[in-house]
């Protein structure tokens, strides 16, 4: 047995094979839901694993999941895994010129999308050579007699005629899972783990909050000597890594996972009474927000005392809303983990983290600030980038020269440099600045949209913001804040905005610029669109 996904899987389903695996609750009203035990779990996982293997998919190859939160997502990533295909996660928001693009970059050759994405599908399939096999999850697609047809095998036909019996080759810690970034400061770019590391750095080692195995074979023996009783729920889209990989947390601790279809908060509040989850995860502001909202009226007096912890990744929770549900489910622990698809988990915000201090972050061992052009680390106070070393991804699928850029050898170890600029303290604790690719130079000073973004969400008119650069003829980029409002807020001025901003940051970091929007775009994870930002901003400043 090695650090494989699939053998870990199977082996702690060996152990306890009547434990409730997964509970699927469907869109929100309609009281549907699918309960699987680990057992119907694996028996799932293997009949789409076979249909694809007799279908002529071969180790190595790549199938994309586009696909809303189900069964079925997490149903053939397993199936994926025990047949040595390449799981490939596909955003669901993209258009056809971008699903073009990704089904190429990945080179996939199959493809399991929900019945809702026909018509897109069938725009990019004539486009893209090579994807020769198609699953549809749901009935036939909506619409007229002339809608498109897609040559797809129904996800039912495909579960039924699989066989129900395991039956596979000999797996290996070197088997690949690929995660596909966002792409939202440019195209998307696909990280190449292999299990074995993405099973330490992603999934903490079997115990993200112990000492990890040692052994394969201990994963199982640590899961039948402990009890149940724990629920994760990842609120966020599967086909963002980070909730696909909360759900394998909680299948290596032989717990219950509980999923939505999407994102809905007072659907969200009622499965947590019910269904006692101890331990959710989101991504920021854009989820923990709306549970606020949620909580302090339509849905007062839930029940929430047997969540242990929220956690959120991606994106930050403000010292701001943090603070306001705390006040709302005062046991929970909330925190702050800060990681990316190319290094899994770096550590955990400090409790003083926010607009005052910064993002303040206790890193793991193997993460360093260093210097991007030497690789040495810097000096306390000095800026640098984030590096991780050992268990790190291959590099970039497709991509060489930013694979180059991106990944180095240092004194025996392989490292990855990540985007994000960051200061240390005598203490090794890092302050994250935010992503280079983001900083705004203003007037020759460098600034970080997430620390304004954090000062704006402290404001108690504002319920969302965004912080973009828009060019200046006197400073090269001036300081402009897209700001979503609290409904019945009154609109503040520019002013008002720059006085408040004025106690957290110092004065070149206030906002030049207030542009107030109906919403903030975020990707459907909560990530920001800082693109979108720019446009709404420049647009204004026009």
């Amino acid at each position: 047995m090695e650090y494989n996904l699939a053998d870990l899987f199977e082996s702690v389903v060996d152990v306890v094979p009547g434990r409730e695996a997964l509970v699927y609750i469907d869109q929100p009203g309609t009281g549907a839901e699918r309960r699987l035990t680990y057992a119907e779990l694996d028996t799932a996982a293997n009949r789409i694993a076979h249909h694809l293997i007799d279908s002529g998919i071969r180790p190595g190859e790549h199938l994309g999941l586009h696909l809303y939160n189900g069964v079925e997502y997490l149903q053939t990533v397993l199936g994926c895994l025990k047949a040595r295909i390449v799981p490939v996660n596909v955003n669901y928001r993209y258009v056809e010129e971008e699903l073009v693009y990704l089904y190429r970059d990945a080179d996939l050759v199959a493809l399991v999308f929900d019945t809702e994405f026909t018509e897109r599908v069938a725009a990019a399939l004539p486009q893209v050579d090579g994807l020769r096999h198609l699953v549809r999850v749901g009935g036939a697609a909506p619409g007229s007699a002339a809608a498109p047809v897609v040559p797809a095998v129904a996800f039912a036909d495909a579960e039924r005629g699989g066989s129900p019996e395991r039956g596979f080759p000999a797996r290996s810690g070197d088997d690949q899972f690929i995660i596909y970034t966002g792409g939202t400061t440019g195209m998307p770019k696909g990280v190449m783990w292999r299990q074995e590391d993405l099973f330490f750095s992603g999934l903490g080692g079997g115990a993200p909050t112990g000492e990890p195995v040692q052994k394969p074979e201990e994963l199982a023996e640590r899961v039948a000597a402990g009890g149940d009783g724990i629920t994760f729920f990842p609120t966020a889209p599967l086909m963002h890594g980070t909730s696909t990989l909360t759900a394998f947390i909680g299948f290596n601790f032989g717990q219950r996972v509980v999923i939505h279809r999407k994102f809905a908060p007072e659907e969200v509040l009622r499965t947590i009474e019910k269904e006692k989850v101890t331990s959710m995860s989101l991504v920021g502001d854009a989820m923990l927000r709306p549970l606020v909202d949620a909580l302090s009226g339509p849905m007062k007096g839930t029940d929430c005392s047997s969540m242990f912890s929220v956690s959120s990744s991606g994106a930050i929770m403000s010292d701001t809303v943090r603070r306001q549900f705390q006040a709302l489910v005062p046991n929970v622990l909330l925190l702050n983990n800060f990681g990316s698809s190319e290094s899994g988990f770096n550590g955990t915000a400090t409790e003083d983290s926010g607009p005052e201090r910064g993002f303040r972050v206790r890193v793991n061992s193997r993460t360093q600030v260093v210097d991007p052009a030497t690789h040495a680390p810097v000096a306390v106070g000095e800026v640098g980038r984030i590096a991780q070393c050992g268990h790190v991804p291959l590099g970039y699928y497709n991509d060489p020269g930013k694979t180059a850029e991106t990944f180095f050898e240092k004194d025996g170890a392989r490292w990855v440099l990540l985007g994000d600029m960051a200061t240390v303290d005598a203490e090794g604790v890092v302050t994250v600045l935010g992503r280079g690719s983001q900083c705004i130079n203003t007037g020759g000073e460098k600034v970080y949209p997430e620390e304004v973004e954090q000062a704006l969400k402290s404001h108690p008119d504002v319920y969302d913001a965004l912080v973009a650069g828009v060019p200046d003829a006197k400073w090269g980029h001036h300081v402009a804040a897209v700001v979503q409002l609290r409904s019945g807020a009154v609109q503040p001025s520019l002013s008002d905005i720059q006085t408040h901003c004025r106690s957290h940051l110092a004065g070149y970091k206030i906002p030049r610029q207030l542009v107030i929007a109906d919403s903030i775009r975020r990707s459907p994870s909560g990530k920001a669109d800082y693109r979108w930002a720019r446009e709404v901003a420049s647009a204004a400043d026009g």
